[in-house]
């Protein structure tokens, strides 16, 4: 990794870690940021397209939309920004989202949970005293 890239990765992970400590903060200069930097986007596109010619093509509405969810769908970014991994695989497995589920389901999911969570220390232990043999 380039001493460049080291840089502004720690400079990230500072800045990270300060933000995370002011949700509301962060979120504002997230929020703030994301509108203007797809506004910078979406000007450079109408700039561009405004040029005519070749660029005028590539960036009309028609064409840059294609392209775009092409690339989107290549990536998997299309499905994944919109919809969501979590809808999806909720979808999938036919499980109800938590909103639907009723509180007696939530707390038999929970105990669930707990029970498995219990049986895999209990075998962690076992591993723990089968190593020391």
């Amino acid at each position: 990794m380039s001493p460049l890239v080291k840089f502004f990765d720690k400079l990230e992970d500072q800045t990270r870690a300060g933000l995370s400590r002011s949700p509301i903060t962060y979120a504002i200069i997230g929020g703030t940021s994301l509108v203007l930097f797809w506004r910078g986007m979406w000007m450079v596109a109408d700039m561009l397209e405004a040029e005519g010619g070749w660029l005028g093509f590539w960036f009309s509405a028609p064409v840059s939309l294609a392209v775009s969810v092409a690339a989107l769908l290549l990536t998997g970014l299309f499905v994944s920004f919109f919809i969501g991994d979590r809808i999806i695989l909720t979808g999938l497995k036919h499980e109800k989202k938590l909103a639907e589920k009723t509180e007696k389901e939530v707390e038999e999911e929970e105990s669930k949970i707990k029970e498995l969570h219990a049986h895999i220390e209990h075998i962690e232990k076992q591993l723990d005293e089968l190593a020391k043999k």
